[in-house]
């Protein structure tokens, strides 16, 4: 080999080297941005979980869409979930448990490093302790609960931001009786939309989960890591 072949190899190898550090990196990134979202929703800080949203960030949750960071991720998180959960505070508060573990991510930044997949398991356990006095009417004393994001993200400006989180709700169960016995969760999905519900998604989908026992696959963004063919359950 030339001189001058084993410096274009040299150039070569430089640059996939600097391009592969920054899918790495990138891919980081997004699990940070994942896992952050799970951190502050254990502890109610839902102002900061909208600030993992890029601009027209979108959440689809239980048959309901909610667009735009500043109007629907708004609206579900502090309008909804912070006044339900936490009285309208803005973090923590007394007696109220939400751990909101992600597990097996899968992380995939598209070719020109400008948008991203990830799927990633939820498993939470939640509950309000006997010596909580306003206890939420709409939720089980203790429960389990598990589900899995298909989600996109988006790199605005450098930073790496959550475009779509689309949370698919696969069971829910009491902790005493456990998720043997447990019966088919039935919602709530969303029924009417903003304004008429002031709390409501922008739009309603005909999307309904099959919930446990039923054992519905929620569709992978990525393809069989070994065979390079769509994963088609059933197939």
């Amino acid at each position: 080999m030339s001189d001058r072949d084993e410096v274009q190899a040299l150039r070569a190898e430089v640059e996939r080297l600097t391009r592969e550090v920054a899918r790495l990196g990138d891919v980081e990134a997004v699990r940070r941005v994942q896992f952050a979202y799970g951190y502050f929703m254990d502890k109610g800080l839902y102002q900061e979980v909208v600030d993992l949203f890029a601009d027209d960030g979108e959440v689809r949750f239980m048959g309901g869409i909610f667009r735009g960071r500043e109007r629907g991720v708004k609206r579900l998180y502090i309008g909804r979930f912070r006044s339900t959960f936490t009285g309208g505070r803005n973090g923590p508060v007394y007696g109220f448990l939400l751990d909101h573990l992600q597990l097996q991510d899968i992380v995939h930044v598209a070719p020109d490093g400008r948008t991203a997949r990830g799927r990633f398991r939820c498993l939470l356990q939640g509950g309000s302790h006997a010596s909580k006095r306003d206890k939420t009417a709409a939720l089980p004393q203790q429960w389990w609960e598990a589900g899995i994001y298909e989600n996109e993200y988006v790199k605005d400006r450098g930073v790496w931001k959550i475009k779509v989180l689309n949370y698919c709700l696969a069971w829910q169960a009491d902790f005493e009786t456990g998720w043997a016995h447990s019966k088919p969760h039935e919602g709530p999905f969303f029924k009417r939309t903003y304004p008429d519900d002031p709390g409501g998604p922008d739009e309603i989908t005909a999307e309904r989960p099959a919930f446990w026992p039923d054992t519905a696959v929620v569709p992978f963004h990525f393809e069989h890591p070994v065979t390079g063919r769509p994963v088609a359950p059933g197939a």
